[in-house]
Formats: C-alpha cells, structure tokens, sequence
C-alpha cells in the first residue's frame, strides 16, 4: 500500500477510535487470510471493524460495500479506493455475478470484510443473513471465517446522524468457522447469525 494513503488510513482509523473507542476482544487471534463477517448498523462499522483487526493485516484485508453509494461522491470514491482499498460490488447485478470482484480477492490471498445483512440493522442483534457468504464460502473449505460482534456502533452513529457520539464501541472477534459439514445454505447461513448472536451475548 502507498505509504501516503497508509499514513491517512490509520490517522481515519485514530480518529475514529478516539471518538468512539475500539477496543478488540480475540477468542482466537485471526490469521490471514480469512474473511471476517459481522453484524452491520452503522457508517462507522467498516472502519471500527478494520481498526480493531490486528494492524499487520490492514493492508491486505480490504472491506466490500455497494458501489452504488461508494462511487457517488468524488471524496467517497477517495476513501474507498485509495485509502480503505475496498472491494466494490454492483449490487444491481445480484447472484454470481456480483460475487466475482469477492472471489477475485480471495484469489489473490487478500482477507475481506463482509456483512451478510446487506444493509445496516438499527437493532442489537443482527437480521437475516442473506446468501452471499454461503456461496462465496461453498467451494473453499479451507476459508476461515471470523464472526465479529460490534457494539455500541449504532448508537455512536444513527442513520442520519451528521457527527458521532462519544460512546464506547467495542468488537468481539470469535473464533473462525468453515463451511465444511456439507449443509445447506439455510443451516449455513443459521450456524453463521447464531455465531455472531452468541458474541453479542459477552457484553
């Protein structure tokens, strides 16, 4: 990564925790590459979550988002692209096809940072997990992937909120699953919400 934009990543990053906190809780230390997976309710979730990973695994771990709000905006286009390195999805496209740029990443050994949700929850728990990670997942048994409980985010910025509150965010990271029982997508994606649910309990 550009020492430049690594410099204004982690000064993003310093902010952020200044504000609202980040302290990071390990059941197991993560290893790289793996794909971290956590509940979503804030603008804030992406970068708390790449600010509590271990700091050796930022530059290759690289968070997916909607290209349809990430590209909006000139600054938004910065952040994502030169500064958080993120993997953007046309979510239009939906299916296999939108798994492509994901699928590509993991090619290239990076770790990502995923939501199942799909859109941020403004509740404690998380909602239905849609199927994006069981099919990402399916045909690499091998792929560690790390449930992530984040606390407090939706309170430290609401929807619509301009400014974040100071509140204490915390992020518990479990330890990592596999999709190797050969279940289906429902019993998948049930084990995956049920591992974040039960992180969400520790606090």
């Amino acid at each position: 990564m550009n020492p430049f934009f690594r410099l204004q990543r982690d000064a993003l990053l310093g902010l952020q925790r200044l504000i609202v906190g980040g302290a990071a809780f390990y059941d197991v230390a993560p290893a790289h590459p793996c794909v971290f997976f956590a509940n979503h309710t804030s603008h804030l979730d992406t970068t708390g979550l790449l600010g509590a990973i271990p700091p050796t695994m930022r530059d290759r771990t690289r968070p997916v988002a909607g290209a349809d709000y990430w590209d909006k905006t000139a600054l938004r286009r910065y952040i994502a692209h030169s500064l958080l390195n993120v993997v953007l999805v046309d979510r239009a496209k939906g299916g296999a096809e939108a798994l492509v740029p994901l699928t590509a990443a993991l090619d290239q050994h990076d770790s990502l940072i995923v939501f199942p949700e799909g859109t941020r929850k403004d509740a404690t728990l998380p909602g239905e997990f849609k199927s994006g990670l069981y099919h990402l997942s399916k045909d690499r048994p091998t792929l560690a992937l790390v449930p992530v409980y984040q606390q407090n985010l939706h309170r430290a910025l609401p929807k619509g909120a301009p400014f974040p509150l100071p509140l204490l965010c915390r992020s518990h990271f479990g330890a990592p699953l596999y999709n190797d029982r050969g279940e289906d997508k429902e019993a998948f994606l049930a084990r995956m919400h049920q591992a974040v649910c039960d992180l969400a309990d520790t606090f």
